[in-house]
């Protein structure tokens, strides 16, 4: 079991690290090529290198290095039970959303914002960016190795509930970094994001069809980044939802 946990989590820590130095690299040498890195620049390298190559780099690896192969992730094509999955677990998501945001506002808590959300406040392009990258990149992405490998490998030691919220808990806590606020408003974001994770995790396991979460994370950031959007008008006021700016780029 600490073998397993001890596995997960230095898979998501060489995730990261591998996508952050692939982003650094590359921004090193765009700018010893007089290339300036615009917010915007800077956002598409991180979804293509860190999250595309990082994370989905270092799963591969994994499964190579174990000599498994596709099949331990659970790929193919959608079945008209995936597609219920994938709907219900979207409605799924997004209602532990509102949950959240109502729990949040009736105990006077404060959350901490993600920086994506707050780099998209200032350049609006990015969000309309994000929101196809939510369904190409970071769906497929951050499932294939938070869920696909990290919470497999867990499953092979701890029951399913168990992998399942250790996973989750391992996903949102890399978050940690990527929120700005004070420590204890970043724990209150991070609780937020477990809930949909949660979601996540449970249909990956009812399916055993990485596309179906994939799939689910997509839209449900889609959606997130979407709303961000259309709330723009409010930035000023300071009437965004708090919980919207917590939550995106989960």
């Amino acid at each position: 079991m600490l073998r397993a946990l001890l596995a997960a989590v230095v898979l998501s820590v060489v995730g990261i690290v591998a996508g952050g130095l692939l982003v650094v690299a590359a921004a090193l040498v765009l700018g010893v090529a007089g290339v300036q890195v615009t917010p915007l620049l800077s956002i598409v390298l991180s979804l293509v290198l860190a999250t595309g190559f990082g994370f989905g780099g270092v799963a591969l690896a994994y499964l190579r290095y174990r000599g498994i192969g596709a099949d331990y992730v659970g790929i193919g094509v959608p079945s008209l039970r995936d597609v219920a999955s994938v709907i219900g677990g979207y409605v799924a998501a997004m209602g532990f959303l509102v949950i959240a945001s109502v729990i949040i506002r009736t105990l006077g808590a404060e959350a901490a914002s993600n920086s994506a959300a707050e780099v998209g406040l200032q350049n609006p392009e990015i969000l309309l960016l994000l929101i196809p990258a939510s369904l190409l990149l970071i769906g497929p992405g951050e499932e294939l190795l938070y869920r696909g490998v990290v919470q497999n490998r867990l499953s092979e030691a701890l029951p399913a509930p168990a992998a399942i919220v250790l996973a989750s808990l391992i996903f949102a806590s890399i978050h940690y970094f990527s929120l700005t606020g004070m420590p204890r408003a970043r724990l209150v974001s991070i609780s937020v994001l477990v809930l949909p994770t949660l979601v996540f995790g449970t249909v990956y396991e009812l399916t055993d069809n990485i596309l179906v979460p994939a799939l689910i994370h997509g839209a449900y950031n889609a959606t997130l980044f979407g709303m961000l959007y259309l709330s723009l008008p409010y930035a000023d006021s300071g009437q965004l939802p708090q919980t919207l700016l917590a939550i995106v780029g989960v």
